[in-house]
């Protein structure tokens, strides 16, 4: 198969807010449209003072506390989006048959809200392919809408 898509279940998500700062949980803040990481937790820069504290399942309340002191305002959105990773040699091909963004000008490291095939998402470009992040009330459409564009790259 040179398309994969992977559901990461359960995966911790936290919306964060700080006016002021350099770092949270002791990882650098990305600047915009982008994303950092370090000790088991990834950052993404939703906007000028809101980030989205990524991390693996069942590290809410460890990381609700660490950031509490931190940060301005601390809310766990976990149930709020599903998180899948696309990979394979053709990931980029099959996201640009629906998405917005011009994939070949988004280098690794980039995040980005956008619409893909209508639909919000949070896209996340790395080394091997992409998080996506869709709103769990999308999710249904949003696989079958990438099945249906994976088809002609099934070898």
């Amino acid at each position: 198969m040179t398309v994969d898509l992977t559901e990461e279940k359960f995966r911790t998500q936290l919306t964060v807010r700080l006016r002021e700062g350099e770092s949270l949980l002791g990882v650098p803040l990305p600047g915009p449209c982008t994303f950092t990481g370090g000790n088991d937790v990834e950052i993404l820069w939703m906007g000028p003072d809101e980030y989205l504290v990524l991390a693996g399942p069942g590290r809410q309340a460890e990381l609700e506390a660490a950031l509490a002191g931190e940060s301005d305002a601390v809310v766990d959105v976990s149930a709020q989006r599903n998180v899948y990773r696309l990979s394979g040699e053709y990931a980029a091909d099959v996201l640009a048959h629906g998405c917005s963004m011009d994939l070949e000008l988004s280098p690794p490291g980039t995040c980005v809200q956008t619409l893909f095939a209508r639909t919000g998402i949070v896209l996340v470009v790395r080394e091997d392919g992409y998080t996506i992040l869709v709103r769990q009330s999308f999710s249904d459409y949003f696989t079958a809408w990438l099945a249906d564009a994976s088809l002609e790259y099934v070898r």
